[in-house]
């Protein structure tokens, strides 16, 4: 065995691109997750929709490292870490040496100090808050099919999703169709269609990381799919009959509803806090751990830390965006470094460098927009490049082919077939229950 041990934290974007690239260096690798598996998270918000099932974006980590000889897997979560004797110690309590160490846990749903909110507002990072999020929308209708009074039904009929980033128009987008299309025919008390579905965002724009020209795009083909889009309003307050917000006016306002997604933001938390204790570093706001440019914590430059838990100014001087290209890419040159070093090379690699290669996010049915080398697009032909490229990332080539012919029933009948309220039963609602327990006397 290499005597150089390698420890990879985290099988994201990240994690396993490093994996990947190490597997002709004379080093021993350990990556070690929480989870078995590789999530694409990317199409989470498809599992969260009904058109894709969780397996079909999910990939387990031993089936795709399996062939990499000096490669370990290991099941467990890092608790601990001490960067003077250069250990982790995991929840389970074993502890594992290392001679580097890459870091890409990635970040968390981020609720500004109200973390309350989230057991009315769930997130969108996991597999089992797709899940949920799919349970909440399906349920939402099922609900309103039941009830005559017109003033509940109309808010178990109201989806508030608040972000306007990608997920929020991704999952907005998806929940226009499914309003409009998915849903016309299978409901005889309601309307599918009169769904009130808006996006409530504190910026000037959505998708705000784009252009001002595709968010206005984005506007306009949202608003063909019935999404209202609210900018400039910041949320004060969630419960399970609503959201109270300051509009522009800042004036306060209430919108009735039993169905909140939050697509708001992230930061870095989890292990980075720990791992900043235990090095001395102080993190950003966002709870982000500043890294040399060699993507290493300053004063152990055997600590890489890589995709969203890291924060570098890119060539315009602001940090760089929390997408799985940066933690792709940062894996990979951590990686790099780390060959190097057990080579022996002491020619030095330079710093990263991110190679921005654009923005992309699909809004429905033959509808995106996307910023591709400086290129901007929008409709048809920005959702084409949307499929290829999603396609082409996904880990396995039976996902990609799976994905593919999904896609495509969907594509030609707005069929969606993941539309399954599993999981933990939701409380039946009281308004529910009154309403059939009338309709019986």
């Amino acid at each position: 065995m290499p005597a150089h041990r390698v420890i990879i934290l985290g099988g994201g974007f990240g994690g396993l691109y490093a994996a990947r690239a190490l597997r002709r260096a004379p080093v021993h690798v350990t990556l070690i997750d929480r989870r078995n598996f590789h999530l694409f998270q990317p199409l989470l918000y498809q599992v969260a929709t009904g058109s894709l099932s969780p397996g079909e974006i999910c990939a387990p980590l031993r089936s795709i490292l399996w062939r990499q000889a000096n490669t370990q897997v290991l099941l467990g979560e890092a608790a601990d870490i001490d960067p003077h004797a250069r250990t982790i110690q995991l929840r389970d309590g074993g502890v594992f040496p290392y001679d580097s160490l890459i870091v890409a846990t990635g970040s968390e749903s981020f609720y500004f100090g109200n973390d309350q909110w989230c057991q009315w507002a769930p997130s969108l990072k996991s597999v089992e808050e797709a899940t949920a999020i799919r349970h909440k929308i399906l349920f939402a209708f099922e609900a309103a099919e039941r009830l005559t009074d017109s003033e509940l039904r109309r808010q178990w009929m109201t989806f508030v999703i608040i972000g306007g980033g990608t997920t929020g128009v991704e999952l907005a987008g998806a929940l226009g169709e499914i309003a409009a299309f998915t849903l016309k025919h299978e409901f005889r008390s309601i309307d599918p269609h009169t769904a009130r579905i808006l996006i409530l965002d504190g910026s000037n724009h959505v998708l705000p990381t784009f252009p001002e020209d595709l968010g206005r795009h984005t506007v306009e083909a949202l608003a063909r799919l019935g999404v209202e889009v609210r900018t400039g309003v910041k949320v004060v307050n969630v419960d399970g009959d609503g959201v109270t917000l300051e509009n522009e006016h800042q004036e306060m306002e209430r919108l009735a509803t039993k169905t909140v997604l939050w697509a708001g933001g992230v930061h870095g938390g989890g292990f980075g806090r720990v791992l900043a204790e235990r090095t001395g570093i102080t993190r950003d706001r966002g709870g982000h751990i500043p890294v040399e440019p060699d993507l290493t914590i300053p004063g152990f430059p055997e600590i890489f830390v890589v995709g969203d838990l890291a924060t570098r100014p890119g060539p315009d001087g602001k940090p760089l965006p929390g997408v799985a290209q940066v933690a792709m890419q940062g894996g990979a040159f951590a990686a790099r470094v780390i060959a190097a070093r057990a080579n022996g090379q002491t020619a030095h690699i330079g710093p990263f460098r991110y190679a921005d290669r654009g923005d992309i996010a699909v809004i429905g049915r033959a509808a995106a927009v996307a910023r591709i080398f400086g290129v901007h697009l929008h409709g048809l032909i920005a959702w084409l490049v949307w499929l290829f490229i999603h396609l082409m990332y996904l880990v396995q080539f039976q996902s990609r082919v799976l994905v593919f012919i999904q896609w495509g029933f969907q594509y030609l009948t707005f069929s969606r077939g993941a539309r399954l309220i599993t999981g933990a039963s939701i409380t039946e609602a009281p308004e529910v229950s009154a309403s059939v327990h009338s309709a019986k006397r």
